[in-house]
């Protein structure tokens, strides 16, 4: 089963924004919300396009699409929308999507990292 990233509102922020809905020339993308998670399935767990699980489709066809759409320029109008929404996980920065992890996280490794020597103190 896959974890949904997107509740219905956050889908309708972006939806309009997404190329190959119906309406659109040319080819219609089967399941925009389903693609849109694959992207961010692979965004959050820094994975090849090649573990992308069964369950988003083909590893290569999702591939494709994602290529395609940054051409087109698509992910800085996306991720511009989901930026509204503070609750948001992810960024578009210098061209790629990274998952933001929660801020306490992030504040808790630094203190763990701070209470550990690094390696080049222990040489």
């Amino acid at each position: 089963m896959i974890d949904r990233y997107f509740s219905d509102e956050s889908w309708a922020r972006i939806d309009k924004l997404l190329p190959g809905r119906k309406g659109d020339s040319g080819c219609t993308g089967r399941d925009n919300r389903l693609f849109m998670e694959a992207v961010l399935w692979i965004a959050r767990v820094d994975a090849p396009w090649r573990d992308l699980p069964p369950e988003f489709g083909k590893w290569y066809t999702a591939y494709t699409r994602f290529r395609r759409w940054s051409k087109k320029g698509v992910w800085p109008r996306v991720f511009a929308a989901l930026r509204e929404n503070p609750s948001c996980d992810y960024v578009f920065v210098d061209g790629e999507i990274r998952w933001r992890p929660e801020p306490a996280a992030i504040v808790d490794d630094a203190a763990s990292e701070a209470e550990q020597p690094s390696a080049r103190a222990a040489a």
